[in-house]
């Protein structure tokens, strides 16, 4: 059975749902509207135990998910949800043994999801220039994740370039949360093997457009694709089944591209090509039958 230990960080969940995070120390006490808890009264007891307060409030105690942690953990930097987390590591094909760069590290979300993808035998190596960052992001990543030999942490702007890691192996991957990334990809075009992969997520249009416009002058960039993801959640309660009233929209840009040799998957012929393909659909609709 799974027990919580001293030292590790938890969630107290009260009955509408709502999570208060906080680190399990022995002989500390936790206070909560008025009532509290020692902490001792929580070590060794299972995960996902209910816990009475003192004034007979009862709340569960559990190791919170990584994207239940992302959301109550510090910052200095604002994070990522959890569902750009979740798509971040599959559209940049982040796999076990991958080494990637990442810029910046702000707060350490994205940070733990990259570790967590390439897995013991990787290599994340990580630029932020801000030190209040960086020491937020590692506190961050030690607390959830324990020791983390794969991370190489670095007080650089990858806006100045891109560090080969000292075997001079390119990186497989390029992970990009930064407010210009387009000033990175002539980096990133030079730091990435053939066939790797670049990523990045802004916020805004001016920026997708910014960054689309410098992948296509690199040439080095085919299959340029850029979306977002909406999530919504539903009520179900018996026979009473709609959305949420409320949910998380739009947060960010995803665009990604792979390094190609040039020629073959030029963006003009990919857009040529697409377009042919819309005339070619719009026009076989327009001689086929119309719909009554």
């Amino acid at each position: 059975m799974s027990q919580l230990i001293s030292g590790e960080r938890i969630h107290l969940v009260d009955k509408k749902g709502r999570q208060y995070a906080l680190t399990l120390k022995a002989g500390d006490t936790y206070h909560f509207s008025g009532q509290k808890i020692p902490h001792d009264d929580m070590i060794g007891r299972p995960d996902g135990t209910i816990v009475t307060l003192s004034g007979g409030r009862q709340m569960l105690a559990l190791r919170p998910t990584f994207g239940e942690y992302v959301l109550k953990m510090p910052r200095g930097a604002q994070v990522l949800y959890p569902k750009d987390l979740a798509l971040i590591p599959m559209w940049a094909d982040v796999y076990p043994g991958a080494r990637v760069f990442e810029a910046g590290t702000g707060s350490g979300a994205l940070t733990m999801a990259l570790l967590r993808a390439v897995g013991p035998r990787g290599l994340v190596v990580t630029y932020e220039m801000r030190e209040d960052f960086a020491k937020t992001a590692l506190t961050n990543i030690e607390r959830y994740m324990g020791p983390t030999p794969t991370l190489i942490s670095c007080r650089k702007s990858a806006y100045e370039g891109i560090d080969l890691p000292d075997d001079g192996v390119p990186f497989d991957r390029v992970v990009l949360d930064l407010p210009e990334p387009w000033q990175v990809v002539p980096h990133a075009a030079k730091a990435l093997r053939s066939g790797g992969i670049y990523l990045s997520f802004v916020p805004t249009v001016p920026q997708v457009i910014q960054t689309v416009q410098a992948l296509e002058r690199a040439t080095v960039f085919g299959m340029i694709e850029t979306f977002e993801s909406l999530i919504r959640t539903w009520s179900v309660q018996g026979r009473s089944v709609r959305p949420d009233h409320r949910m998380v929209a739009h947060s960010g840009f995803i665009t990604v591209a792979r390094k190609v040799e040039p020629g073959l998957l030029s963006v003009g012929q990919e857009r040529e090509r697409a377009a042919e393909a819309m005339a070619e659909e719009v026009g076989g609709n327009e001689a086929g039958e119309q719909p009554q």
